[in-house]
């Protein structure tokens, strides 16, 4: 990269061996819209990471267009923010956003609404009654952990009972969530 600039965290500081450079004067945007700009940041290949956009292996190289102005460092910055989107996508991909069970297009889109709708109360969820791993953990894990358990919720005596089956390996995440559950309402 040529004429690039030391690239930030998003506290501001300095990241070690990481550069931000914008190519858009390289580049043929001809077909793009008026004022797209080309971002390219460079940072030290990690062990596991993936290498993208340019072989190398000393950098891994990753870029992004924006039609917004401002120096490309805090541009950089501002997109590494809001790489979280992509976790969330993931997250309703594995909720059945990437299935269209029926053949009609309403029928459809209520499904698809259906799952935005499940994967924000099971995220609410996550949130406000989980700890530790739970807090992050995917949608297959809370499934496995929560919603297949093998339990039931007894009304006896005017009192609610949490039974699960003996040896069930999360039962005090259930437990914990519960009772955050019941601190809550």
């Amino acid at each position: 990269m040529t004429a690039d600039t030391e690239a930030l965290t998003q506290t501001g500081e300095p990241r070690s061996g990481a550069a931000v450079c914008e190519v858009t004067d390289h580049m043929d945007l001809s077909d793009w819209p008026e004022g797209t700009r080309l971002i390219i940041r460079r940072e030290p290949l990690h062990p596991g990471a993936q290498r993208s956009l340019f072989p190398s292996l000393h950098s891994r190289f990753w870029g992004h267009y924006t039609d917004q102005a401002g120096d490309p460092v805090d541009l950089d910055t501002t997109m590494r923010a809001h790489a979280h989107v992509e976790n969330h996508i993931a997250r309703l991909k594995d909720a059945g956003l990437e299935r269209f069970p029926f053949t009609d297009l309403e029928a459809n889109s209520a499904w698809l609404q259906i799952v935005c709708w499940s994967a924000d109360l099971v995220r609410w969820f996550q949130l406000l009654c989980c700890h530790g791993a739970l807090t992050v953990a995917a949608p297959k894990t809370m499934r496995w952990r929560f919603w297949h358990a093998p339990a039931r919720i007894v009304n006896r005596a005017r009192r609610r009972i949490l039974r699960i089956a003996d040896g069930w390996p999360w039962t005090d995440d259930i437990i914990c969530a519960h009772q955050r559950i019941a601190t809550l309402s």
